[in-house]
């Protein structure tokens, strides 16, 4: 069915004996700018975002493990290499949160980050500190967003998020979800509140978001951001078995992660898809999917049409 498809070296004095400064010619060429992502505007505020940021679902949960710690900091610089900005955490993601401040640290707090976090407790009542301790642990002035997580006590929260984002201690707001039995609730919320943000999920085999919530989402001024893009790595491992359809190399796709990812992020109501990943080869990947063309409606049909196929 398918066809195949530094920085500058400065002179150290008697390094070597009459040697007084590198030479022009020989100083290490500049790091050329990664290339422009595609980005979606907030329809609330027009602020552009890229198509493609990072989630930290089990990925950055890695404890105290030194090893862990450095390759979540390596995905987080790749990933600001790479052009990107919002990366989405939550207090139920383990370790997460301190891992990703101490990458931010790291990198002394990039000025194009957008902070995406969660407010996920059952007792009202214990959400502002939570959401203190979250900024601490990221080591943030405030979140850019702040998001209920999975519904969880909304009608406490987000009347407190609001309040927060009035009074200029947040940017955004918005609710979660990624349980497709909660998407008639999470459709009445989002015609009955204002909200700046939902997150959902989204992918080339889970497509329900498309009947009401994406379309409810471009007519009520709603950016989506999209999680579980690969079904936490399961449509990955059922793709890997086939090889890539001709049709994957017209849209500059040279691994199974970017289709899946231009079909999600070239849908016009999503505004960013937040992959996770504990591998700097796979974050690279997965951010070229904001480079190059993206599949129009009638590919978007054949890309469903042929993975549900397989």
């Amino acid at each position: 069915m398918f066809a195949h498809r530094h920085p500058t070296r400065r002179a150290s004095l008697g390094l070597l004996t009459g040697l007084a400064a590198w030479p022009a010619a020989a100083q290490a060429p500049a790091a050329a700018p990664a290339p422009a992502l595609l980005t979606r505007s907030i329809p609330r505020s027009g602020e552009a975002l890229p198509l493609v940021g990072l989630g930290s679902w089990i990925t950055f949960n890695v404890g105290t493990d030194p090893a862990g710690q450095e390759a979540s900091y390596q995905v987080v610089r790749a990933f600001f290499e790479a052009g990107g900005r919002l990366i989405d955490s939550s207090p139920m993601y383990g370790s997460s949160q301190p891992v990703i401040g101490q990458a931010l640290a790291r990198l002394r707090h990039p000025a194009a980050l957008f902070s995406a976090e969660k407010v996920w407790t059952g007792d009202a009542a214990r959400g502002p500190a939570q959401i203190e301790a979250s900024r601490q642990h990221w080591g943030v002035p405030r979140f850019d967003l702040l998001q209920v997580h999975n519904l969880l006590a909304w009608e406490q929260h987000l009347p407190r998020l609001r309040a927060m984002r009035d009074a200029g201690q947040l940017r955004y707001l918005g609710i979660t979800t990624s349980e497709g039995r909660r998407h008639a609730e999470l459709e009445q919320l989002m015609r009955s509140q204002l909200l700046d943000f939902v997150q959902l999920s989204y992918n080339l085999l889970d497509r329900e978001a498309e009947q009401r919530l994406l379309p409810l989402a471009a007519e009520r001024g709603i950016a989506v951001l999209v999680n579980r893009p690969f079904r936490e790595g399961a449509l990955l491992r059922q793709l890997a078995r086939h090889p890539l359809p001709g049709w994957a190399r017209e849209i500059g796709c040279s691994h199974w992660a970017q289709v899946a990812l231009k079909f999600v992020i070239s849908h016009p109501a999503v505004t960013c898809a937040i992959p996770a990943t504990s591998q700097v080869a796979h974050l690279r990947q997965n951010m070229a999917a904001a480079l190059g063309p993206l599949p129009d409606a009638a590919l978007r049909r054949r890309m469903a049409a042929d993975v549900a196929a397989l």
